[in-house]
């Protein structure tokens, strides 16, 4: 999450532990909803609420080899 908030164009970095982050979403409304490209297809949760005010979700392209899933895994084990 530093990481993110620490790049010039992010405002906010909101974590959440709901089972999807629709209720944030709302709550936020933010101007831009980011998720992966492999979430095409699958339905972007807040999508309709996004765009229904104004925003866009944009699905951020995959790099080969980098993973967010596989940087905290580096991490967890570091602290191990």
């Amino acid at each position: 999450m530093a990481v993110l908030a620490a790049l010039e164009a992010v405002d906010y970095v909101v974590s959440f532990d709901a089972e999807t982050p629709k209720d944030m979403i709302e709550s936020v409304t933010p101007h831009v909803l980011a998720k992966g490209e492999d979430w095409r297809g699958k339905g972007v949760v807040g999508r309709v609420w996004v765009e229904d005010h104004g925003g866009q979700v944009v699905l951020v392209p995959l790099v080969e080899g980098r993973s967010s899933t596989n940087v905290v895994k580096k991490i967890l084990e570091v602290g191990e």
